[in-house]
């Protein structure tokens, strides 16, 4: 499967926080058949590792995240349901938003309710609707919603994910399931490589409600080093800060949430391979689950290559497809140069 077949069938798949086992199963299955070993941790992070056979030898840790923001019912009235976020929700984005509310029996097809134009006061053209005044509309009446939908279900956003424009890919959960087809993809291309180190393929769950995936699953995988791959702010139009821009490449992070010996040796091996990159600078804490894995066990020496991506935490958010293959190669090649 290539790396945007791959891409569009994981964003296809339902998972949000606390809920990622479709995303989880796929992945172990694909992953079975060139890893020594695969596993699922009690949170439902998978660990996939593929050993190089050398005594002693290190481990380096691949990470990024199944999770994607969502929603999760909390009451049902009159037959539409209450909800709160899953994540980092923005209010802004959910007036009139098809979603798919993930029933026990199947999925339901939902919109999120807005007032049209026409009957609302001036006064309330320009108001934000907070998320407790926004409800979803499924078609029921109260009996069948109370009865087809429990206080608890899940709901993710309908929309799909499509190529745009020119090499460009727009959808719902790129935030990180482009970076976990990235790094799956990374892994299985060093299948039969000679490698220095012992490689652990993590793709984690709950990093949008504070890296949990990534506490349990690092400490468990014992890395000695670690590469976390997640999305990060592109430019777009409205932007007042240039991050990072699409099309430039990968996005390797510096500052004190990443190692800066291992960092450097990354940016090194990018600039003598001629593979596209950029820096972006991280001051404090990346928001990403380097913070988790660098702290884990003793520490570990932990590396951040991300994926520039506009319209974070929307139902379109946009990658570059070359971005992506910079990443790959980046990750891939790196491990395989490293001598551990």
């Amino acid at each position: 499967m290539e790396l945007i077949e791959l891409t569009k069938a994981l964003c296809a798949l339902p998972g949000p926080s606390g809920f990622e086992a479709p995303v989880c199963s796929f992945l172990a299955e694909y992953v079975r058949p060139f890893s020594d070993e695969v596993r699922v941790d009690p949170l439902g992070t998978l660990l996939a590792v593929r050993r190089c056979g050398r005594p002693g030898a290190k481990t380096l840790l691949l990470d990024a995240h199944m999770d994607e923001i969502g929603l999760i019912v909390t009451a049902v009235e009159e037959g539409f349901l209450r909800f709160s976020g899953l994540g980092g929700i923005d209010p802004r984005t959910l007036p009139a938003l098809e979603v798919r509310v993930l029933c026990p029996e199947g999925p339901v097809y939902g919109v999120v309710d807005t007032m049209p134009p026409h009957v609302l006061k001036a006064e309330d053209m320009d108001k934000v609707f907070e998320l407790k005044d926004l409800r979803i509309d499924v078609g029921m009446t109260q009996e069948e919603a109370e009865r087809r939908i429990p206080v608890g279900t899940p709901v993710v956003f309908a929309a799909g994910c499509a190529e745009m424009g020119e090499g460009l890919l727009c959808g719902k959960s790129l935030d990180d399931r482009s970076c976990a087809a990235i790094l799956t993809k990374a892994y299985e291309d060093l299948t039969g490589k000679d490698l220095n180190l012992n490689l652990c393929l993590m793709i984690s769950t709950q990093e949008e409600v504070g890296g949990r995936g990534a506490v349990t699953g690092s400490w468990n995988a014992v890395p000695d080093y670690a590469i976390v791959s997640d999305v990060t702010f592109a430019r777009s139009t409205d932007g007042k800060q240039v991050i990072t821009e699409l099309g430039r490449g990968a996005a390797i992070g510096v500052g004190p949430n990443m190692n800066p010996a291992l960092t450097k040796e990354l940016v090194r091996y990018a600039e003598e391979n001629g593979i596209a990159h950029q820096i972006e600078v991280c001051p404090g804490r990346s928001g990403t689950n380097a913070e988790e894995i660098q702290l884990t066990r003793t520490g570990v020496s932990t590396a951040l290559v991300s994926l520039p991506l506009r319209y974070m935490h929307t139902p379109s958010e946009v990658v570059s497809l070359e971005d992506m293959e910079s990443v790959r190669k980046l990750v891939a090649g790196f491990a395989a140069w490293m001598e551990g």
